[in-house]
């Protein structure tokens, strides 16, 4: 048929249109930051807004080396760059080669605005943060009824615990009276007595999200008695929010997981509990019986019959003792006696024995000088008539009388003549 073109056909002529507008080749667009997303490859997705339009941009990998800041929601920025057809798609974006910071744009400065206000009244102070009850029973849920949020919170909550139950109130998170739905259906839940309160929504850009930076939405969740767990969005995307709640999660999965216990590692502990109990028990019982024991033994020990017996024995001891020392002094005393009169009699012996060879010595000492033992010789002992020894002629002048004695007698004799030896008279 003629006139008729295939899709492919028609992208590709599209993309032939725009590679050969030379404005389209090399152009700068002003705008503000929204809905950025920095994926796994390093490419940077984005788009650029006004008042008027958005127009979707990317900038990959390659040309990053240039980027000096981290790109941002509601960042003023001039892109540099090429408008281009992405032909499977049939979609047009800006190709971004340079980003340069202009400003900031009219949501996020009323944002930062917002949040230095609520900030100076205190809003945001952790002495206002209740904690989130560990063994939550009744969760309430304010979020859209529809999407991939409450199909994770429910999903994961029957997961962790299907006895828990969940109580939602289907709000609207974003566009016209968003503002208002939120705030109704936490006052909603709260006034129900629930022990945890869920608030959030998917991700999205700062536009879809704003309803959770309503001045009105941070004080209903902070009037609120029932603690709060905000749950907006992707890890990276922070609301007005997260700041006033009781506990911040990165996203609804999160959350669920934050709010509801795990009941089968309730059941896994609980009986790790019981088993570190009964080991406690069992150790608490055997200490105590030692402990009985003991007492038992001390109390035996210290029994008055057993201290008696015991005295009892010590003095038959000491009896006994006393009696082989007593036998034993007795013993001692008479060998000490027997041996006193042998020892006498052998000194006794002794000393008689060296007594008799001293006389016998001194015996044969005086008979050696003895003048008999001479006189036996042939010898003479010539004395004056008065008995006393002569020793020289001159004590026996002539005509006196001497007597000498021998041997066998004694002579009586007179002097007649006396003569000196030779050796005395020269």
């Amino acid at each position: 048929m003629a006139g008729v073109y295939s899709v492919t056909q028609v992208n590709s002529y599209i993309k032939n249109m725009f590679s050969q507008d030379f404005l389209l080749r090399r152009l700068s667009v002003k705008g503000e930051v929204s809905n950025c997303k920095y994926h796994t490859s390093g490419h940077i997705y984005f788009t650029l807004k006004d008042r008027g339009g958005t127009l979707a941009a990317v900038m990959f990998a390659g040309q990053r080396r240039g980027l000096q800041f981290r790109l941002e929601e509601g960042q003023q920025v001039v892109v540099k760059g090429t408008v281009d057809v992405y032909e499977r798609d049939g979609k047009y974006q800006l190709y971004a080669q340079e980003i340069e910071l202009a400003g900031r744009g009219d949501l996020y400065v009323k944002f930062e605005k917002l949040l230095r206000e609520l900030e100076e009244m205190g809003m945001f102070d952790a002495q206002y943060k209740r904690p989130i009850p560990k063994y939550a029973k009744r969760v309430g849920i304010v979020t859209a009824p529809t999407g991939a949020a409450v199909r994770d919170i429910i999903n994961i909550s029957k997961r962790r615990n299907p006895y828990v139950q969940l109580v939602l109130y289907p709000a609207l998170v974003q566009g016209e009276g968003a503002k208002d739905s939120i705030v109704h259906g936490i006052q909603t839940l709260d006034a129900m007595g629930l022990d945890v309160l869920i608030v959030g929504r998917g991700g999205g850009s700062i536009e879809d999200l704003w309803a959770f930076n309503e001045e009105a939405v941070a004080r209903a969740i902070f009037a609120c008695e029932t603690p709060v767990i905000s749950a907006v969005g992707h890890e990276t995307d922070v609301t007005i929010a997260d700041y006033v709640a009781d506990l911040r999660a990165p996203t609804p999965s999160a959350a669920a997981e934050l709010a509801v216990f795990d009941h089968g590692q309730f059941l896994a502990d609980l009986e790790a509990r019981k088993r570190k109990l009964d080991r406690e028990m069992g150790f608490f019982l055997d200490s105590v019986k030692g402990r009985l024991k003991r007492d038992e033994l001390k109390i035996r020990i210290h029994h008055p019959q057993r201290i008696i017996n015991e005295k009892r024995q010590r003095l038959a001891d000491i009896e006994d003792v006393m009696n082989r020392r007593l036998g034993k002094m007795l013993d001692d005393s008479r060998r000490g006696v027997t041996m006193k009169a042998d020892t006498l009699e052998r000194i006794m012996e002794r000393r008689l024995e060296q007594d008799k060879k001293r006389l016998a010595l001194a015996s044969g000492k005086l008979w050696g000088l003895s003048p008999l033992k001479k006189l036996g010789q042939g010898y003479g002992f010539v004395t004056d008539e008065s008995g006393a020894r002569l020793a020289s002629v001159k004590q026996a002048p002539v005509g006196s009388k001497i007597h000498v004695q021998v041997a066998d007698g004694k002579l009586t004799a007179s002097v007649e003549k006396s003569e000196e030896a030779e050796s005395r008279r020269g």
